[in-house]
């Protein structure tokens, strides 16, 4: 809490008689922090009663409350303030969350899409009732503390607490905003958890509902929420009752008598009930404890049976793939095959799918074929067979195919027979280690098969390269006989054949609106991190940069979940197909570690690197050089200086531009637009006579959209002063 980067708060502590050292540890942060104000409870009184005591404590302008084994997510307090000045100061300002497990796994509210910006804000709850789907927590939100006292809102005793707190305080606001970011991670236990423990007290449930009804019966004017709230009350009470770890054993029938006499006391005649809620409210409704028990037990014996079954069925349909695999294997080789892949089964895309498309122009008698599972199909173009990995038309093309092509490395049960040959293309130029180098790198390799890596380099017979620094490390890493093709990488021949028309209809497929510099923003993963990092607030970059910025975000293809939701001028374009197109529709690169930026130097726009944790990344995954030292452009410590490059201009300035020129001539060597054209000639036509490789002085790379706007700074960098907001830590 105390290292948030927004200073102006007050943060109320509140021990609840902890039986442990909680009381010590609170006096001594607030001997060293005058914003710490301690508040000590003489007896037990839970977690709603010790939330009151903070709030009357509270003389900031907000409230915000968060338990004690959860954390505010960084720069999550300065979001807050920023959006509550937005918004013009709303009764309450609903914002996100995500669950983190012992793992390391965070996973985003699966309710998120209600909290999207779009549209007026603030709002009343009429204009946007799916709020009340959300879990009814206190702690994803902040309200306006007068507004808490002069409608006199207080937390009641016992368990589910935050229920007829959080109901009333949104059909009661006046004014509502949303923030569409995650703010606080909410810690899963492996055990202790209040609502994860066994005990009688979770029928407390049965009271808080009573005192939700009681508040709409004493303001008629409230009355069209009842059927809602009677909805999410019966929803409610089948979480409570099917949850193996919340009622102790013998007292299920009684929770179910009670719940039916709720139905009955709080059902709205005549009010349609949703189909896929039907069960559940027919079998409170009557009270069909054993029917409820039943229905249960035939689910988890059917699960069970589908389990044995699949389980079953995949090992015959091994068995069944594995004999027709050799059977192919024994079939003659077909020499105008060729089978692509690339990230181990994604869309068409990187080097190999370049490949692809140049096998198609220029060895037409070839016939292609690209393996990537069923969601990625859409990437892949008209032309290439479409095969899903693990079938058997995916077997009999690697069983048959004469050329294979990967920029990682094919199922391990490949056996690569005589008269195939395999083109590995790499997945870019090296910054981090890779290969043998990782075996000093025990947070870098995980687990990596080293003996299984230098039998896949054995089965190597061409291995691409787009410089002199890739090639040596490639084969000192890699130690195999293979054929090293120096032609540059084919991913990039776009950037010398693309048009300006090329990057106005990029652009315009994007919603980059004329005028704007968009700025792609896409770094690597981290090794010493099990999730994905978020090292930047990119709603804050763009709204202190102006509105003549936009960031298109992109996740690395190592991570699942998105880098950041798409929301005004930040767009995420994780799962677009094309990563050359998004660096032909920005204007500017912003990476930290990524290859990405030895591709991006081909085209000769701005690259600016956010190096915030170099020291961490090459401890973990060991670098060939300190890119500090020989960057593409201006270097960002942190996310102010990195707003402060762009809104000084520094990021196209003259010193980023010889920097720049520098690492192009260094990194850029053979990437002249016909190192796809190269490969397919040497390799599949057996030509020895290539195209000669364009000199980097002679190559006019298509420019950006914004290189014709004015060289003034293009954005000005405010400096808000937000509301006060006040953090009660429970």
């Amino acid at each position: 809490m105390l290292s948030q980067s927004c200073p102006d708060l007050e943060l109320i502590v509140v021990d609840d008689c902890s039986p442990d050292a909680c009381g010590a540890i609170i006096d001594e942060f607030a001997a060293r922090d005058a914003r710490v104000h301690p508040v000590h409870l003489q007896e037990n009184v839970g977690l709603g009663r010790a939330r009151n005591a903070g709030v009357t404590h509270a003389s900031g302008d907000y409230l915000l409350f968060l338990d004690s084994d959860d954390t505010l997510t960084p720069d999550a307090l300065r979001s807050i303030a920023d959006r509550l000045k937005e918004t013009g100061d709303p009764d309450v300002l609903v914002f996100d969350y995500a669950r983190t497990y012992w793992t390391g796994e965070a996973v985003r509210n699966q309710g998120a899409l209600q909290l999207t910006e779009q549209g007026p804000a603030p709002f009343r709850l009429e204009d946007r009732p799916g709020l009340l789907r959300l879990l009814m927590v206190a702690w994803n939100k902040a309200y306006r503390r007068e507004f808490v006292e002069e409608k006199g809102f207080a937390f009641p005793p016992g368990y589910y607490e935050d229920t007829p707190w959080t109901y009333p305080v949104l059909m009661t606001a006046e004014s509502i905003a949303t923030l569409d970011r995650v703010c606080v991670h909410y810690r899963q236990r492996r055990q202790g958890s209040i609502l994860r423990t066994t005990s009688e007290r979770h029928f407390d449930v049965f009271e808080q509902y009573d005192r939700v009804f009681a508040y709409l019966d004493e303001r008629p004017e409230l009355a069209r929420w009842r059927p809602v709230l009677f909805r999410r009350m019966v929803h409610h009470l089948a979480i409570v009752y099917s949850r193996p770890d919340r009622l102790p054993r013998g007292t299920h029938a009684d929770f179910m008598r009670r719940a039916r006499a709720h139905y009955r006391r709080y059902r709205t005649p005549g009010v349609p009930v949703p189909v896929r809620c039907r069960v559940h409210h027919t079998l409170i409704r009557f009270g069909l404890h054993r029917t409820y028990r039943t229905l249960r037990l035939v689910s988890a014996l059917h699960r069970r049976a589908a389990r044995t079954t699949g389980k079953l069925l995949r090992g015959v349909r091994s068995a069944a793939l594995g004999l027709h695999y050799r059977v192919q294997r024994c079939l003659p080789l077909r020499a105008d095959r060729a089978v692509f892949a690339a990230y181990d089964g994604r869309g068409h895309s990187c080097n190999p799918g370049a490949l692809e498309s140049a096998f198609r122009d220029l060895a037409p008698h070839v016939r292609t074929a690209w393996i990537a599972r069923p969601e990625h199909h859409h990437t892949i173009p008209p032309g290439p067979r479409r095969l899903v990995p693990g079938t058997a038309a995916y077997w009999t093309a690697l069983a048959r195919s004469a050329y294979l092509v990967s920029n990682t490395d094919f199922d391990h049960r490949l056996v690569k027979r005589r008269g195939q040959t395999l083109i590995q293309t790499g997945q870019g130029t090296p910054l981090g280690h890779i290969g043998l180098d990782l075996q000093e790198r025990p947070a870098a390799a995980r687990g990596r098969d080293f003996a299984r890596l230098l039998k896949d380099v054995d089965q190597w017979d061409y291995v691409l390269s787009a410089n002199r620094h890739t090639t040596l490390t490639h084969e000192r890493v890699h130690p195999g006989r293979y054929t090293t093709l120096e032609y540059g990488y084919p991913r990039n021949d776009v950037f010398r054949t693309a048009t300006e028309a090329d990057v106005a209809r990029l652009r315009a497929s994007l919603g980059i609106p004329e005028g704007t510099v968009a700025i792609l923003y896409a770094p690597t993963r981290r090794d010493y991190r099990r999730s994905q990092r978020h090292a930047l607030d990119l709603q804050r970059i763009v709204r202190r940069l102006g509105p003549r910025f936009m960031v298109l975000a992109r996740a690395h293809h190592a991570y699942d979940a998105p880098l950041a939701g798409t929301c005004g001028r930040v767009v995420d374009v994780s799962d677009h197909p094309s990563v050359q197109s998004l660096c032909l529709a920005s204007d500017a690169l912003v990476t930290d570690y990524s290859s990405l930026m030895f591709d991006y130097a081909n085209l000769d726009r701005p690259i600016v690197i956010h190096a915030d944790d170099w020291e961490a990344y090459d401890a973990a995954r060991g670098t060939y050089f300190d890119l500090r030292s020989f960057p593409p452009g201006a270097v960002a410590r942190g996310e102010d200086e990195l707003i402060d490059i762009f809104a000084t201009g520094h990021w196209r300035g003259s010193r980023s531009t010889q920097l720049r020129s520098a690492f192009r001539e260094r990194f850029c060597t053979y990437d002249d637009g016909r190192a796809a054209e190269r490969v397919v000639r040497r390799v599949v036509l057996g030509e020895s006579d290539l195209p000669p490789v364009v000199p980097l002085d002679e190559r006019r790379p298509v420019p950006s959209a914004a290189a014709s706007l004015a060289r003034e700074p293009l954005a000005t960098v405010p400096h808000p002063t937000g509301p006060s907001v006040v953090t009660d830590l429970l």
